[in-house]
């Protein structure tokens, strides 16, 4: 089925323009967020990506950005099924692959894990945080990445993966390690496994995007203080990208902050809070509380320079 892409992202493109999806009515598909504000140029290199025909695709950039969400948003408008895994230091490929269950017989039944179910289906298989996945994994997962077939040890099924399965990893880093300390837990991961990938990098919205962002999801919110919110983002970012605050303002925190606000402003006025109060007040819940004690003074004074005392949410 083919969808057109002006109507379906909601981005300036010629209406003869079409891309290719799936039926809808797969359990499997994501639901839609029609708030959803696609960037084009990230678009256009997963448009890239998927009408290549390439396999696997990773995705880095640093955290909320907007990496897992657009690949769910994408699936979703495109009626793909998506199965999404977290990972971890500890998960090991029988989680992905299966294992043995009890059923309702007392007997044991083998149950296919999420990416042998994705591959089955032809869907996306969506790992995210692959960074923090152990390399010896990662490697077990090489031919995975190029759509060969995997046998499950258990059973000794051998599966062949669908012609639209495809293989989607996100991470805080390209896969090279952390050098700059700002992510815990991060490995390095092996070249050959990197190798396998199509490589997209995903920083913030640029602050047009995030304002409009924030007018879909606070509208209430003043557009005055939604842009002072995105100027103070993209201040904190900086303090976080030179090591100077152990926290950072993400596109994801900055939605939640203005959320919080917009929900929190009316009891303010009653109260006769000032609008410094309650932003300051939406901030801690949304970042603030995450941060060291002297980081929250100092982000506090990041808000006053912005803010002052000023009483009109």
């Amino acid at each position: 089925m083919n969808y057109e892409i002006r109507s379906t992202f909601k981005i300036d493109a010629p209406k003869t323009v079409t891309i290719k999806g799936r039926t809808p009515g797969h359990p499997a598909v994501p639901p839609s967020d029609e708030q959803y504000i696609f960037r084009q140029a990230t678009l256009s290199d997963l448009f890239t990506w998927y009408l290549l025909g390439e396999r696997s695709l990773y995705l880095t950039g640093p955290t909320g950005c907007g990496k897992s969400s657009v690949i769910i948003e994408v699936a979703a408008r495109l009626s793909i099924p998506l199965w999404n895994v977290v990972a971890h230091s500890r998960l090991e490929t029988p989680e992905l692959i299966g294992g043995y269950r009890l059923n309702a017989g007392g007997g044991m039944d083998f149950v296919h894990g999420p990416l042998i179910i994705a591959m089955k289906e032809g869907g996306w298989f969506l790992i995210d945080e692959i960074d923090l996945l152990d390399p010896s994994t990662a490697a077990g997962l090489n031919g995975v990445a190029e759509g060969r077939s995997i046998t499950i040890p258990e059973t000794g099924e051998v599966v062949t993966a669908h012609p639209d399965f495809r293989f989607i990893a996100t991470a805080n880093s390209n896969g090279a390690g952390d050098a700059t300390g700002l992510y815990q837990g991060i490995l390095r991961q092996n070249l050959a496994f990197l190798d396998r990938f199509y490589m997209i990098e995903v920083g913030y919205p640029d602050p047009d995007i995030e304002k409009k962002i924030l007018t879909e999801v606070a509208p209430s919110v003043g557009s005055d203080i939604r842009d002072r919110m995105v100027n103070i983002a993209n201040e904190i970012r900086a303090l976080f990208i030179k090591g100077e605050a152990e926290v950072t303002l993400s596109t994801r925190t900055l939605t939640r902050w203005a959320r919080i606000t917009a929900f929190q402003a009316r009891a303010a006025a009653s109260q006769g809070m000032s609008n410094g109060e309650t932003l300051t007040k939406a901030f801690d819940r949304a970042l603030g509380f995450r941060a060291e004690p002297d980081t929250r003074t100092a982000l506090h004074a990041v808000l006053q320079r912005h803010f002052g005392d000023r009483r009109t949410p």
